[in-house]
């Protein structure tokens, strides 16, 4: 008699060699069992899964030859400790945890690796935007007009963030209220992005936008409560759909001409409940699935997907690690990480 796996992963018939033309792999987590995933290809053509446990990751943030993830009560630096094409243990990177800086647990959201390496990230339990701190917990930089002090109550659900090289631009929350957990009655149609130079909406409306990003140009976001990825017309606020995605979507990023979305299966309680998916769902016999899926921006269709079946159920955030084929991260479970090292030298000879 053999176990039954807790979880699988199974991804569509193109999904690997997708992933080897465009040379890279993917990250995703999921808080719900504290797991960190990072999914390539082999040279055989077939799927290479490696997945380390971090208590409740969430938010990830891709920069030079690192990534930053959020945990439950603080954020993690990993870096690649291969040089360019060396390739160990069939992996052509490692990524390895050389910094943990303690932020409490302040529900961490999306992250954004500014150029000089640190992060920027939303605190949602504080309703705001902030960065390290080397004395206190965090460091607020911006919090919404509305919001009328630093307090630890969830009072809009800040939950998103679209960055560049200048730093935050949008943000997306998906209720405008001044009281703890009042977002939580604007679900259906009260969701906002915010213009983070000015503190105005330029979207209104919207029902659970998640995962705003800047990508070509464009402002993209996941309209989660309807099933919608699409582009926000900046200059008339409108929200234009490329496609319907058959799940609680949240987790964005892109390669090219193609967007990388995670999605969740509903829970039945009341964040998710009374949410136009369920209905549009129901109208297309569809059932709601975990897992990534592949879109393609020039026509809307979804082009690849992966499936995860079993306790997994819900995700948070999805990254794209380019030009690394098959990588692996280092955890705390075993001695690999006290004799994995990289020395470096300031000596100059």
């Amino acid at each position: 008699m053999t176990d039954t796996p807790l979880f699988s992963l199974t991804g569509s018939e193109s999904f690997a060699a997708w992933l080897a033309v465009q040379d890279l792999s993917i990250a995703f987590t999921t808080y719900q069992i504290g797991k960190l995933f990072l999914v390539g290809a082999q040279s055989n053509g077939k799927l290479a899964v490696f997945e380390r446990t971090f208590d409740h990751c969430m938010g990830l943030g891709v920069g030079q030859r690192r990534f930053w993830m959020s945990s439950l009560y603080q954020l993690w630096q990993f870096e690649n400790f291969h040089d360019q094409g060396v390739i160990q243990d069939g992996f052509d990177a490692t990524y390895v945890p050389i910094a943990g800086h303690t932020t409490g647990d302040i529900d961490v959201h999306d992250i954004h690796v500014q150029p000089d390496g640190t992060p920027l990230f939303v605190a949602t339990r504080f309703n705001c935007l902030a960065t390290l701190s080397h004395t206190g917990s965090f460091a607020e930089v911006w919090r919404p007009p509305f919001t009328d002090r630093l307090t630890a109550e969830d009072r809009c659900h800040l939950n998103g963030m679209a960055a560049d090289d200048m730093g935050p631009r949008y943000v997306s929350l998906v209720g405008q209220t001044n009281v703890a957990d009042g977002w939580r009655d604007h679900r259906r149609d009260g969701g906002m992005v915010l213009d983070v130079a000015s503190g105005a909406p330029v979207a209104a409306g919207l029902s659970m936008p998640h995962s705003p990003r800047l990508h070509q140009g464009r402002l993209w976001i996941l309209q989660t409560g309807t099933g919608e990825f699409g582009e926000m017309d900046l200059a008339t606020g409108r929200f234009n759909p490329i496609c319907f995605l058959p799940g609680f979507a949240r987790g964005l990023s892109f390669v090219g001409d193609y967007a990388v979305i995670g999605l969740s299966r509903p829970r039945e309680n009341r964040t998710f409940e009374g949410l136009m998916l369920d209905a549009r769902l129901a109208q297309q016999g569809l059932s709601p699935k975990c897992g990534l899926c592949v879109v393609n921006l020039k026509t809307g269709e979804l082009e690849h997907m992966l499936q995860i079946e079993g306790v997994v159920q819900e995700l948070y955030d999805v990254a794209v690690l380019t030009d690394v084929k098959r990588p692996r991260v280092l955890g705390f479970r075993s001695d690999e990480i006290r004799f994995f090292l990289r020395p470096e030298s300031q000596l100059g000879r």
